[in-house]
């Protein structure tokens, strides 16, 4: 049966890092013992590839480092294993950026790949399958990429013409609405009404 004592993600990501703690431990890491720990969109945004992102405590007005992890992943070993990339950055802290004491770090805990992108190796998985096992589903669903797919036009310039001399412009919907269809000719020698064409 799975466990479903986790009522948010949050609760979620805080019992991985609870229970990931004695293995960094292990391994002379010692993570914060406050974090903030959250799904949401990073500092660059919905439309970022940025995945996950790792505040310094010196960004926080009471000293706590604060971790996003994006809700546009769905699978919670991809989140946990980000999770462990990002709580590598809170350890060696931020300024380390993905330097020696990260990539250090990092190898130890089983992480895989670019210091940049890691990915879950062998490493990670021996220590991280039993955890996830036990934590269960992560109340979390994927959110979709917002505006889906091809990108829609905002903004449609509408052609206009005058009816009596043939003047064309173009503007947006929003002026000929706030001119409430009642457009003249903006030739100052015309008198003739402009229409939609």
């Amino acid at each position: 049966m799975t466990n479903t004592t986790y009522k948010t993600r949050e609760e979620w990501l805080h019992a991985f890092t609870d229970a990931a703690r004695p293995m960094f431990k292990e391994l002379g890491y010692e993570l914060p013992k406050t974090l903030r720990l959250s799904v949401g969109f990073t500092s660059k945004g919905a439309r970022s590839k940025r995945i996950g992102e790792c505040w310094s405590n010196e960004s926080s007005e009471d000293g706590v480092c604060e971790i996003f992890i994006t809700p546009l992943l769905g699978d919670a070993a991809r989140i946990a294993d980000i999770l462990t990339h990002e709580l590598i950055h809170a350890t060696v802290g931020v300024a380390a950026g993905h330097k020696k004491p990260f990539v250090d770090c990092m190898k130890a805990v089983g992480l895989a790949g670019k210091p940049t992108a890691t990915v879950a190796g062998d490493g990670w998985w021996k220590w991280a399958q039993p955890i996830l096992d036990d934590l269960g589903d992560l109340p979390h669903a994927k959110l979709a990429q917002p505006g889906g797919g091809a990108s829609k036009q905002t903004t449609r310039m509408l052609k206009c013409e005058c009816g009596s001399c043939g003047f064309t412009f173009r503007t947006t919907a929003k002026w000929l609405e706030a001119a409430d269809g009642m457009v003249r000719c903006p030739d100052p020698f015309c008198e003739g009404d402009v229409g939609i064409g």
